[in-house]
């Protein structure tokens, strides 16, 4: 009887478990850092444990043949990397190097794809895990939690499920941690927004400069539809950084190109000493960062801030510029989430986004509920431009601020939310521009497409009620009507006030 495939609930549950081991020992968004490294090690173990199986039946238990056939596999793990050699050794006094030592090993059999990865997670950490005999009994139950996992491919579901569960322990973690949380994760559904609306296709070059732990990478990659992509990130914190390497390998994309550095000072992707140029630019940069690098912009070596200089304390503005400056001049397209404050603000960003419209890039201007993201309630803005627009100067505005779905600490959008959005971005895309001065509603209170003249009239402030008539009448109040219930009212007062005087006089009031 063959044994029922493990679902991704069930991997779900056990992982999140797990992370009881840590409640109240060390801070919820340093969770990631240990239960998703054991989480790797243990599916490329148990992995390598259904290639081992296979190859030995497959060979009739010959040695040699079995060991050729493991050195061509998509990695390599030696016997002291497993997680069955950690679980055996789960009583060791030395289990936490233990630990360390195999994560180091794991990285040196496979230096191309996880040099450096490891580098910033310490399982022997007194500060962290607490003095031996607490350090030791904590890891202890954290093997022991996994070892009810059985993650061996032929064991699973699907393919999907491993990398999909990683997806879901970040997206906790990014709950349970709050306002770190934008720095490594943007939620599910924004991601799969964004990926819809720039839809890479085959062949593609897919770049987030500020990547995370690669959530966005993966979504827009899921998009082409096939495996016909290149993947490039950037990050500049170094234990997301890793996450984003692991992010990758779980989800089988061997070949992405993800770099530890500040995009905006030192930008690691690129290519013959320029910038490298993709097809598609996506990211979540941090909102309105501070200290960003303004002092040095005028002498960027690749001439990023050309429109101008954005304010030091709003790095909103860098972040454009750096990836409008990372598409092909004739092609590339950027679509980035940042806070409404660029849309209107003045001074140094006025200007540069000016040059943005006169320049004819920006293709789109869509307004997010509010309350989507980790640690702000405030509400965000999808901005597309498309270096690819010819003679349509025409751009799109998009109210999509009342689509979703209320939660208790946080607001998610639905998947006709979603849908919604990138139908009308679709129907704006395939439209003839327009002739006239004026705009056209495309959807009452949801979406406008302006003509360039309006835009300048407006003295190109993009701020969406300017475009998208959001107002909403107040109800006719039928005011002899309301008089005569307000008399009726009265009466009605007046007896229970009497029945009260009867009942306080019964009861000698």
């Amino acid at each position: 009887m063959s044994k029922k495939a493990i679902t991704q609930s069930e991997i779900n549950n056990i992982v999140w478990k797990a992370c009881d081991t840590f409640r109240g020992v060390i801070d919820p968004s340093q969770y990631k850092d240990y239960i998703l490294t054991m989480l790797f090690v243990k599916y490329v173990s148990d992995v390598w444990k259904d290639k081992k199986n296979f190859y030995a039946e497959k060979y009739n238990g010959d040695e040699i043949r079995m060991q050729r056939a493991l050195r061509n596999e998509r990695f390599q793990l030696p016997d002291t990397c497993t997680f069955d050699y950690l679980f055996e050794n789960r009583n060791a006094a030395n289990v936490g190097e233990l630990i360390n030592t195999a994560l180091e090993s794991l990285e040196d059999a496979n230096r191309s794809k996880l040099e450096r990865v490891f580098r910033n997670i310490d399982f022997n950490s007194e500060a962290n895990l607490g003095q031996t005999k607490d350090r030791n009994r904590r890891l202890k139950n954290l093997l022991v939690d996994f070892s009810a996992l059985d993650l061996q491919p032929s064991h699973l579901e699907d393919n999907d499920v491993i990398g999909d569960a990683y997806e879901y322990l970040i997206e906790k973690f990014a709950s349970d941690a709050g306002k770190k949380a934008g720095e490594f994760y943007t939620p599910a559904q924004v991601s799969k927004l964004l990926a819809k609306l720039l839809n890479p296709q085959p062949g593609d070059r897919i770049i987030d400069p500020t990547c995370g732990s690669g959530s966005l990478l993966i979504k827009l990659s899921k998009q082409v539809g096939s495996k016909n992509f290149s993947l490039y990130g950037q990050e500049i914190n170094g234990s997301t950084w890793a996450l984003a390497r692991m992010n990758m390998f779980l989800h089988e994309i061997d070949d992405a190109t993800i770099e530890w550095g500040d995009t905006l000072n030192n930008p690691k992707l690129l290519e013959n000493d320029s910038l490298l140029k993709g097809n598609i630019v996506g990211a979540n940069p941090p909102f309105s960062l501070d200290k960003w690098g303004a002092d040095v912009a005028m002498v960027d070596q690749f001439t990023r801030f050309h429109r101008g200089v954005p304010p030091k304390s709003k790095g909103d503005y860098a972040f454009i510029s750096h990836m409008i400056e990372s598409t092909y001049h004739d092609t590339g397209r950027v679509g980035v989430i940042l806070p409404h404050g660029v849309l209107f603000r003045g001074s140094s960003e006025g200007k540069i986004r000016q040059q943005l419209i006169e320049e004819n890039l920006l293709e789109a201007v869509i307004g997010l509920p509010a309350n989507l993201f980790f640690g702000t309630g405030i509400p965000a803005t999808i901005l597309i431009f498309n270096r690819a627009k010819g003679d349509n100067k025409d751009i799109l505005f998009i109210d999509a601020s009342q689509g979703y779905e209320s939660g208790t600490n946080q607001n998610r959008l639905r998947d006709k939310d979603i849908e919604k959005v990138v139908n009308m971005y679709r129907v704006f895309q395939t439209a003839t521009p327009l002739t006239t001065k004026e705009g056209v509603v495309l959807e009452e209170k949801f979406a406008y497409r302006a003509t360039i003249q309006e835009v300048e009239e407006n003295e190109y402030n993009l701020n969406i009620p300017r475009y998208v008539d959001t107002f909403e009448e107040d109800e006719v109040v039928d005011i002899p009507a309301t008089q005569r219930n307000i008399t009726v009212l009265k009466k009605e007062l007046v007896t229970v006030e009497q029945q009260m005087d009867t009942y306080l006089k019964e009861l000698g009031y």
